[in-house]
């Protein structure tokens, strides 16, 4: 979106503000599905977790996607959106075995990541259709705190306990009819997903009742002009012919499932926020904002690079600037990075801030969450209203204790 576009939603309502721009949701949609065209079923799970406001997963079932959910809530949510319970997927991570019988009892399709959980619900529900997460251990992704694949990660099944699975499959005779992995987020190199599939494929040739296989995610985008990003065309023709090749060896057609998030709506959202103070010390130019990391901590919480452009002075001169908020912590965007020259009052403009930045904000410091727009070919919506103060006290209880 351009410059002038993003500051006239700024006037209109308010900031900070997040944008998502729905054309770009439905080119990275299409995008995926025609890398894969070379395969007869494919389903998209879009990953509820990086965008959960009800009017983008709307978006999302109008292009025909499915639904990726880790929590109860994220499944009602689906439902709520219009999802029909067998399009959502519910692959969550140490929760009770209560939680995951209630899911089930919504009819969602239930993904399972550890022996214990498998083996109870399997002796319990042995007619419910089950899928397993499996961990493949191999290290893939940006940094640690999003590789979900290697040998001590919490997530998944270890490969290496696959004789297990196998012996609770057969003592329950538990109905499994998917496999599932996820090694990442922010993978460049095809071949990690393609030496994943490879396990999961011969992980595959021990259930003889399977429907789908779910290769999870972990495409990365690009964060700034020229960037590197994940070939999906390539990754497309390279791992559909291998699994058009599976399938035959299976003996029947699969459903190959991914579940972006990242992929499908980083680059949409852009949060807006304006500067409210410029601070000159001995060695450095504060530019200090109206957020934190209470509205975006992608970048204290994992080292995330987002290009931030001053849209109110898109061709000033540059000049070197670090962006901090006005959280009481240390809450820094960016250390002395060029921006052009920073005015106080002006609009700075964070890319890539569609995917896992508003779902992961807080109220910290008391702080309200900032509003979200859609916007399509020129026309914008609010679809979440800016907090207030009734929003901070609506569920709290005050009570006088006599001392």
């Amino acid at each position: 979106m351009e410059s002038n576009e993003l500051l006239q939603l700024v006037e209109q309502y308010g900031n900070p503000l997040y944008v998502y721009d729905a054309e770009k949701i439905q080119s990275q949609y299409n995008r995926l599905s025609n890398a894969f065209s070379n395969v007869k079923n494919l389903r998209i799970n879009f990953a509820a977790k990086s965008l959960t406001n009800l009017s983008i997963l709307k978006l999302i079932k109008q292009l025909g996607g499915c639904l990726d959910t880790v929590s109860i809530q994220e499944v009602q949510l689906g439902i709520h959106a219009g999802f029909a319970p067998e399009d959502i997927i519910y692959t969550p991570n140490g929760v009770s075995l209560e939680e995951i019988e209630e899911v089930a009892k919504i009819g969602a399709q239930i993904n399972i990541d550890n022996l214990s959980i498998l083996e109870q619900f399997g002796a319990k529900h042995p007619e419910t259709p089950v899928c397993i997460r499996l961990n493949p251990h191999i290290m893939a992704g940006g940094n640690s705190k999003i590789s979900v694949g290697h040998i001590d990660s919490k997530f998944g099944i270890s490969i290496h306990q696959l004789p297990h699975i196998i012996r609770i499959v057969e003592n329950t005779n538990m109905h499994i009819n998917g496999l599932h992995m996820h090694t990442g987020s922010d993978i460049l190199d095809i071949g990690v997903f393609l030496q994943a599939a490879e396990i999961l494929f011969e992980s595959a040739r021990h259930f003889k009742e399977l429907k789908f296989l779910d290769f999870g995610s972990g495409f990365k985008v690009p964060y700034k002009a020229d960037d590197i990003e994940t070939n999906i065309e390539e990754l497309g023709e390279e791992l559909g012919k291998r699994f058009n090749k599976f399938c035959k060896e299976y003996g029947q057609d699969l459903t190959l499932a991914f579940e972006p998030g990242k992929f499908l709506v980083s680059e949409a959202g852009t949060f807006l926020a304006k500067v409210n103070v410029v601070k000159q010390t001995t060695s450095t130019v504060f530019a200090s904002i109206d957020s934190g990391f209470n509205h975006l901590i992608r970048p204290m919480f994992y080292g995330a690079h987002h290009l931030i452009e001053n849209i109110s002075n898109p061709n000033g001169k540059e000049r070197f600037y670090s962006v901090v908020g006005y959280i009481c912590e240390t809450d820094t965007f960016a250390s002395n990075k060029k921006i052009t020259e920073i005015k106080e009052g002006d609009i700075l403009a964070f890319r890539n801030a569609g995917a896992y930045c508003f779902s992961m904000a807080s109220n910290y410091n008391s702080r309200y969450k900032p509003a979200e727009v859609l916007y399509y070919k020129g026309q914008s919506q609010l679809i979440r209203k800016r907090e207030e103060f009734e929003d901070l006290i609506r569920n709290q209880i005050a009570v006088d204790i006599a001392l």
